[in-house]
């Protein structure tokens, strides 16, 4: 009935003079009905969650504090569970609910990634990956699986923890791309400190593993380190060639 009612009154009166007479807690979903997410703040986005204020403070003016208390939409979305329950105005269910909308979109962004037809460059592998690693607190090492047209066959993650040379066993990426039966690969991890540039452990974990790949015929495209808003691309700087050719004159020497 009250759909019903709303409907009339939004005929006599126009959408846009309709929204503005609203309460002010109830604008942004009809704003986003009408115009799209896209037109929102993310106050107004957040306050969609949120549904209702508290005690003197509409949806809007909450949802504002509570961006403005965790530093950002960033910051809000990765915050731990217990931090958001100390929140005024974010129940359990509201916290289920973003954590839910989080995931979904986290996985929206992983098969959108395997229906990418094709790999190119370093920085679409960053466009590709930036938004699901960007904010991790520990380091992550995904392999991209890619055939002989460079289309991407799969996407794993080999290894999380503290990347180095000494922790991840080049045996255990051949075994990973022959299983897949994948003839080039491309690695990628993050730095959770924000820092692209690459460490020597760095360095010397992708000729480990450039050198294990040529063994067997699998051709490694690059090894892109991820930070905050960058990242570092071996086979830009010429790395992923220098090592081709080091390991060259080795079986000839």
């Amino acid at each position: 009935m009250r759909d019903q009612n709303d409907q009339k009154e939004r005929h006599s009166m126009g959408e846009e003079r309709w929204i503005k007479n609203r309460p002010e807690s109830e604008r942004p979903r009809e704003k986003l009905l009408k115009f799209g997410p896209e037109t929102l703040s993310n106050a107004e986005l957040l306050a969609i969650f949120l549904r209702t204020g508290v005690k003197s403070k509409s949806a809007i003016q909450l949802a504002s504090e509570i961006l403005e208390a965790f530093g950002g939409v960033r910051e809000l979305c990765t915050a731990k569970i217990e931090d958001l329950q100390k929140t005024k105005g974010v129940g359990v269910a509201k916290i289920a609910q973003l954590k839910a909308a989080l995931e979904l979109s986290k996985r929206y962004l992983q098969e959108n990634i395997r229906q990418k037809p094709i790999v190119e460059s370093s920085k679409e592998v960053f466009d590709l990956l930036y938004q699901s690693m960007r904010d991790l607190d520990y380091e992550l090492l995904k392999v991209i699986l890619l055939n002989g047209q460079n289309q991407i066959i799969d996407i794993v993650d080999a290894f999380r923890g503290s990347i180095t040379s000494s922790s991840i066993y080049p045996r255990e990426i051949v075994k990973l791309a022959l299983k897949y039966s994948a003839p080039a690969l491309v690695f990628v991890h993050n730095h959770p400190s924000g820092i692209s540039k690459p460490s020597e452990g760095d360095k010397h974990l992708t000729k480990k593993l450039t050198f294990a790949c040529m063994i067997v015929g699998i051709k490694v495209h690059d090894h892109i380190v991820i930070g905050n808003n960058q990242y570092y691309s071996f086979a830009d700087d010429g790395f992923i060639q220098l090592y081709e050719k080091e390991f060259e004159r080795r079986m000839v020497e």
